[in-house]
């Protein structure tokens, strides 16, 4: 005969419905985990086959004076914005401003509009010089305009796939990755309109400021947005060359 008898008591019914409810939540979590990083890591196997992670020479050399010596200053500082920006929606925190060079030339032209049909993005506005990237794409450092010799240099925010909206600038770049070398990108500038192709895909660290470097040799586009998606981790930039200019017809 035993001397211990020991029977499992049966569960409440609020103990039941706490273990289902921790499991429903545990599977949500998991969920919106797999959400936020595939795409981030999606990007990183698409980047590790078709993207290169440096720039061997993306734009042609040059004996001219650009902004490269200002930018390269701002990171040999170790600021806190050097490699942590604060506020993605503002251009001049990428550069700290009082290290900036001036615009070779008062612009009377200070907005135009960017077209890429691959991305099915019609007409973004760009602003010449500006600084809320919230609310446009930003022409920064501009020592010329589209269709001149120089390096047209055109921030743009990126962010994860599903919150993609094409009418939000804080999400417009984020297919930027999906142009292919030969797509063309369009720019009209007070009824005149422009055309670039993709000749140059690359990824660069966040430090890596010869992107902004001026040449005056060649009229280039150079579209930056931040990788993978959703991150400020690195810089995905596309190089496009002029290929036609419509006002000279």
């Amino acid at each position: 005969m035993p001397l211990r008898v020991y029977t499992k008591s049966k569960r409440s019914p609020y103990r039941h419905q706490i273990e289902v409810l921790s499991y429903i939540v545990l599977i949500l979590g998991a969920g919106i985990l797999f959400w936020a990083i595939y795409p981030m890591v999606s990007f990183e196997l698409y980047a590790q086959l078709f993207l290169k992670r440096s720039a061997s020479s993306p734009i042609p050399e040059s004996q001219t004076v650009s902004s490269l010596e200002f930018a390269k200053s701002i990171y040999s500082e170790s600021t806190s914005l050097s490699s942590n920006l604060r506020d993605f929606t503002k251009a001049d925190l990428w550069f700290p401003k009082s290290k900036l060079p001036s615009a070779a030339e008062d612009f009377q032209v200070k907005e135009y509009s960017l077209s890429i049909p691959r991305l099915n993005l019609d007409e973004l506005s760009v602003v010449v010089g500006g600084n809320d990237l919230s609310k446009s794409l930003i022409h920064y450092l501009p020592t010329s305009l589209p269709g001149q010799y120089g390096n047209v240099a055109i921030f743009g925010h990126s962010t994860l796939p599903q919150l993609f909206n094409s009418k939000d600038y804080k999400s417009v770049f984020t297919y930027l990755p999906k142009l292919e070398v030969n797509d063309s990108i369009f720019i009209t500038v007070e009824g005149k309109e422009y055309e670039y192709e993709v000749y140059n895909m690359y990824i660069v660290d966040a430090d890596e400021v010869s992107v902004l470097e001026q040449q005056f040799n060649d009229a280039v586009l150079t579209l930056v947005t931040c990788v993978p998606p959703g991150t400020y981790l690195q810089r995905l930039i596309v190089n496009a060359r002029l290929v036609r200019n419509t006002a000279l017809k």
